[in-house]
């Protein structure tokens, strides 16, 4: 853009992942950039993430790849447990993951959130504990309203305000017209590390049921309680007692250490619950306004990429906008992004199978796999 043309002016939803990349980009291709976050600031902490593939060259150009790679967690090994809590192997995580040893990154969420906001602070505007209430679009721009007061206009709006997305709601209405429910809820919090792990993680597996602890240090661990269930938990829907009780019941007779494990959970107060799902649109955009990152395509934990699909659609989002008007843009985002998502989401049944087998059968096939990788 040059001087005399005024900055086109947007607002981007969210200031996770997908969207402090994405006002990282826009803010090079010459617009003026605003982030609405409804936390009071970037939030630190959270579970290990995986940077891959193309999303490492994204970082490079960001310049924020040897900060990642400072924060890599460097996990050595995956012990797998049997319901006995009976070693049936031990692996390097690559050699179940597919990743690539001295260049796929595993970091804490909040490192990376971290380097994202350093990158872009100083360029773009930042409205923390705010989040959109309204948005009413014209041929001249998108009217937006936000739930702390006030109101402004913007050329462009962007959704990246996560798998919930409340953006997305407004636009193309509630999230079960989208949501792929794939079987599982899970649980995420931490607890001390009475076990003493380092780099590592440990899961126990049932039949449906599953109990990880991750440890990406020397101190504290990430606990993970997986289990199968038919139907959404809609009856624990934003209420933590009864999530807290759906997790204690699924759990009730198992053995190992989940006795702790579920002690640790009743007593955490950072616990995240969830169903273990998709989000699957025919489009992710109208009008003026676009959604990128889980907001449009959430492809579930179970693929590791969710991350990865974030960055890369930010810099391709960014990218697609430069030189063009919005509709041309966001065609060309779609059609340079969508066949890589929908590879991802399609490949979610290969995590599944690893690491929360459903029936006897198939956990005694997993394992036999895990044995022969292992050479035993």
């Amino acid at each position: 853009m040059n001087r005399t043309t005024p900055r086109p002016e947007v607002l981007v939803s969210g200031a996770s992942i997908a969207g402090p990349a994405l006002a990282y980009w826009l803010h090079r291709h010459g617009y003026a950039v605003t982030v609405v976050e409804k936390a009071p600031t970037v939030r630190s902490g959270g579970y290990p993430v995986d940077v891959r593939g193309t999303a490492l060259d994204v970082v490079e150009k960001m310049g924020i790849l040897p900060q990642l790679r400072d924060a890599h967690i460097d996990l050595r090994r995956i012990t797998f447990l049997d319901g006995d809590g009976d070693q049936v192997t031990s692996l390097h995580p690559h050699a179940v993951t597919g990743g690539v040893t001295g260049r796929d990154l595993e970091i804490r969420r909040g490192d990376l959130t971290d380097a994202l906001y350093a990158a872009v602070r100083d360029d773009v505007e930042f409205l923390f504990d705010d989040s959109i209430d309204t948005l009413d679009q014209s041929g001249h721009g998108v009217h937006v309203t936000f739930r702390g007061g006030g109101s402004r206009t913007f050329d462009l709006v962007f959704g990246a305000d996560g798998m919930h997305s409340r953006t997305r709601e407004m636009l193309f209405g509630p999230e079960e017209r989208f949501h792929r429910y794939l079987g599982h809820c899970f649980a995420v919090f931490t607890m001390p590390n009475t076990l003493g792990l380092s780099h590592e993680t440990v899961l126990w597996n049932t039949p449906g049921r599953a109990a990880a602890l991750y440890a990406a240090g020397d101190d504290e661990v990430h606990a993970f309680l997986t289990f199968a269930r038919p139907e959404p938990p809609q009856e624990a829907a934003g209420d933590p007692h009864a999530q807290r009780a759906l997790v204690a019941e699924a759990f009730t007779d198992a053995g190992w250490k989940v006795p702790d494990i579920l002690a640790a959970l009743h007593d955490a107060d950072d616990v995240f619950f969830d169903a273990v799902g998709q989000i699957r649109m025919p489009r992710w955009s109208h009008g003026r306004v676009a959604l990128l990152g889980d907001a449009a395509h959430a492809p579930s934990f179970l693929t590791g990429q969710g991350t990865s699909l974030a960055l890369v659609g930010a810099y391709h989002l960014a990218r697609s906008l430069a030189g063009r008007d919005h509709a041309e843009g966001f065609t060309a985002y779609e059609h340079g992004t969508r066949d890589l998502v929908t590879r991802t989401q399609d490949r979610v049944g290969e995590g599944a199978g690893t690491l929360f087998p459903a029936t006897r059968q198939a956990l005694e096939r997993r394992n036999e796999r895990l044995r022969g990788l292992s050479g035993r």
